[in-house]
């Protein structure tokens, strides 16, 4: 970003170069994906005015300086963000970047972009208000649909090795609203919940709330579909470089939400004993 402002800077750019200079500034993202065609149109000007623009920072031609101006903003545009919800849209998106080849260090640059904004977007507090209510309740309920179920199964086996009265409300023969049905004041309703938001979800959570009952919100951001029923907002962000949600970040946070609840709850000594001594029967573990 810097590179180019300065080379606009000291370019001898005409009124129309300008304009086109002050779209791809305030829209880079935007443009790393517009042909010249597209953002003549954009503009209301010709083709060649953009082509021209191009050269007179020092490039071939638009390619060449649309190759740059990606690069510019490797990190910021290989993060397609959750906002886009479609899959297909997701991977028509990240295959406009085919030509770049370093698939795992760009996944492993969103993946630790997306665990930064963990901590930074939610306390301590938090995590520690949310494990209160969890250990509080007479029932836990945990909700997760599809891509997001891998979260609920691994949050209800370590949270049954720690609290009694665990319950999925995942099942092929019944809904979740016919395992929430007697929810009460006295539990709470864990959701994992990103991308494409699941109305089911919501009927869930809306039952949960009309009963009184506390709940837990994991999602992607403030503005979620769920965000609103939550007793406790968790936010995190589900960014990739492909066309499914990365669920490092998530995972990272239910891991955390564990971690405070294994400090708060007594008797997981025995409790574990007790499951490793008849898991060693099955060889199962």
């Amino acid at each position: 970003m810097k590179e180019l402002r300065e080379l606009i800077h000291h370019a001898n750019l005409t009124k129309t170069q300008k304009t086109i200079a002050e779209f791809i500034l305030d829209n880079s993202s935007e443009a790393c994906f517009m042909t010249s065609t597209e953002i003549a149109q954009k503009l209301a000007v010709s083709e060649s005015s953009v082509i021209r623009f191009s050269r007179s920072l020092g490039y071939s031609g638009f390619m060449d300086f649309q190759k740059a101006l990606r690069k510019s903003y490797q990190g910021k545009v290989l993060s397609i963000s959750s906002s886009i919800t479609v899959p297909s849209q997701r991977a028509a998106k990240a295959s406009k970047l085919s030509g770049n080849t370093e698939y795992i260090q760009l996944h492993v640059n969103n993946a630790a972009k997306n665990l930064e904004t963990v901590l930074a977007n939610n306390t301590s507090a938090s995590f520690e208000e949310a494990a209160d209510l969890i250990i509080r309740a007479r029932r836990k309920y945990i909700v997760a649909s599809r891509g997001n179920s891998c979260l609920g199964d691994y949050f209800l086996l370590y949270l049954k090795h720690m609290a009694p009265n665990v319950e999925t409300t995942s099942s092929s023969s019944i809904s979740p609203i016919d395992h929430v049905c007697s929810i009460t004041r006295e539990d709470c309703l864990i959701v994992f919940s990103f991308p494409r938001y699941s109305s089911v979800d919501r009927s869930v959570v809306e039952m949960a709330r009309e009963a009184g009952a506390a709940v837990v919100v994991v999602t992607d951001k403030p503005s979620a579909l769920l965000a609103p029923y939550a007793s406790v907002l968790i936010t995190v962000p589900v960014d990739s470089s492909t066309f499914f949600n990365s669920m490092v970040a998530p995972q990272f946070a239910a891991e955390i939400l564990l971690d405070v609840i294994s400090h708060r709850v007594k008797g997981i000594e025995k409790r574990l004993r007790k499951i490793d001594r008849y898991l060693g029967k099955l060889g199962n573990y």
